[in-house]
């Protein structure tokens, strides 16, 4: 086979086979086909597309890349999370304590930053000391004495979907369905968890913008995700707003710890309690309701909180910080951004929030890109809110002073004021199961 040939017939609207798209990734991930092919091919299927069976290979291929793990060790049933991107999304912060909490295990492998979405690698890397590479044998006893462990994607693990992952942030290919469906269920299936919740985005500041086109990639990794043998569901929800009210790595951790603190904000409360809920319920712990009780209660007691804490400790970072979160040191510089007009927030285009997050040092621009933990903005005020003329409706934060005017300018840019109220609208928009 020529690499060639495959670009060239994707680019020309073909359906490519099991044995071209698994050629492909293996010579690829042996470093025998180069990032300019391999780009190229990503572009060509961001154009063209690929059916269902061609994502199923190559879902399946990226699964089979590299080492399958067995969690056959792990006593117990395993569940897992997973969101699609989003801009202040830190459910899995909250989520995975909480039904951790509650005896069901899990083990959880995550990734960084993708354009700009964040990565809950790069938020547990903002506690001192945490460790989100560890041998395959300290994660599963973690995860049997503490009932969850959140790691790194291993080297060894799906590392075709590690490579094209990177390619993608930096290529403007990342928003593709095939590639988004094959990029998370490759890395999940080869995790070896039982049963799988997925958050799927919809909204100006998800991958998909539309709720037909989220529908569609939720049901795509359903499907896919039963071909495997998973216990499968998907919630749907909105992104056309910034999840909470923090935005950047440290400071969404302190926002993820209010919230199991039971003080979070109302929006991300609300979906992490459907979240964790419905992880418990597919893992044959009762109706969703029963569910439902058992993770506001384990708010409430503090359970969450110190499951929380002693991952941390058993992952070498300092639980400390989770309990007193405002050990969190501040950005260098910070500055405030004012309302042009009075009115309400209207909308918000999330993304554009997402990029003066980027722009402010929260996020990569490019693969070798250091992240700054403390940068990242704290909103003020929300899509619906009130405001007046000079009222601050978010803070910016940068360790470089020069950062701050883009950043401000890009979230002003992104923020629609008008005089009339917005209509209220659902967090929680479906349910595919």
């Amino acid at each position: 086979m020529r690499m060639y040939d495959i670009i060239r017939k994707k680019r020309d609207g073909g359906e490519l086979t099991d044995a071209e798209i698994r050629w492909f990734l293996t010579e690829y991930v042996a470093e025998r086909i180069p990032d300019y092919q391999a780009a190229a091919l990503c572009m060509a299927i961001y154009f063209r597309g690929m059916t269902v069976e061609e994502t199923a290979s190559l879902t399946f291929a990226i699964r089979d890349s590299g080492e399958r793990l067995d969690f056959s060790g792990i006593n117990g049933l395993r569940v897992d999370k997973h969101s699609t991107g989003g801009v202040g999304d830190k459910t899995s912060l909250v989520v995975a304590p909480i039904v951790a909490s509650l005896g069901v295990k899990v083990a959880k492998m995550s990734g960084r930053g993708l354009g700009h979405t964040g990565g809950t690698v790069d938020k547990l890397e903002a506690i001192p000391g945490f460790q989100t590479d560890l041998p395959i044998e300290q994660f599963e006893r973690i995860v049997n004495e503490v009932g969850i462990a959140i790691v790194g994607q291993n080297a060894t693990l799906a590392p075709a979907d590690k490579l094209l992952y990177a390619l993608r942030d930096v290529t403007a290919t990342v928003d593709s369905l095939p590639l988004i469906v094959s990029s998370i269920m490759g890395k999940k299936l080869a995790a070896d968890d039982d049963c799988i919740v997925l958050d799927v985005k919809t909204g100006s500041g998800s991958f998909m913008k539309t709720l037909a086109r989220s529908r569609e990639l939720a049901e795509w990794m359903v499907a896919i995700g039963k071909r495997a043998g998973k216990r499968m569901r998907a919630l749907i929800t909105d992104m056309d707003r910034p999840l909470g009210y923090a935005i950047g790595n440290s400071l969404e951790v302190v926002e993820a710890i209010e919230t199991l603190q039971g003080r979070g904000p109302a929006d991300l409360t609300e979906l992490c309690v459907a979240l964790a809920s419905h992880m418990l319920s597919i893992s044959d712990r009762g109706n969703y309701e029963v569910c439902e009780a058992k993770v506001k209660q384990a708010i409430a007691n503090g359970d969450a909180l110190r499951t929380f804490a002693e991952m941390v400790r058993a992952q070498g970072g300092d639980p400390q910080w989770i309990l007193q979160p405002e050990r969190f040191p501040k950005a260098k510089f910070s500055r405030e951004v004012l309302a042009e007009t009075d009115g309400y927030i209207a909308a918000v285009d999330t993304e554009g929030y997402g990029v003066a997050s980027l722009m402010l040092g929260a996020g990569r621009n490019t693969k070798e890109d250091v992240i700054h933990s403390a940068a990242g903005i704290l909103l003020k005020r929300k899509t619906g809110d009130p405001v007046k003329r000079g009222e601050v409706i978010a803070v910016l934060y940068a360790e470089e002073e020069a950062r701050l005017a883009g950043a401000s300018r890009r979230l002003l840019e992104a923020t629609r004021i008008t005089k009339e109220a917005p209509a209220a609208s659902p967090l929680i928009l479906d349910v595919v199961d």
